[in-house]
């Protein structure tokens, strides 16, 4: 095992802990914001994780996965922000 493997993998693990930070706040997120911000972050979290692993396993088609993941994460966020922003009228 290489240096850049156990950086890697070191970074998978980190990206797993805030995984589960995002979903503990996603479900206890005092606001629809915070829920809504948690799982933005959470789908961040996830597409940062694919893209290391891509790296790891020298895989370079998972990019184009990464890639596609960013635009539907962005639409959704301005969906989601939209909702949010209609309900606190």
């Amino acid at each position: 095992m290489i240096a850049q493997d156990v950086v890697l993998d070191t970074a998978l693990v980190l990206l797993a802990l805030c995984l589960v930070v995002a979903a503990v706040r996603a479900v206890v997120g005092p606001t629809d914001a915070d829920r809504v911000l948690a799982v933005d972050f959470g789908f961040l979290v996830t597409l940062c994780a694919v893209a290391l692993l891509a790296v790891r396993l020298r895989t370079p088609a998972l990019l184009d996965l990464v890639l596609v993941g960013t635009l539907v994460g962005f639409l959704a966020t301005v969906a989601l922000a939209r909702l949010v922003a209609r309900r606190s009228r």
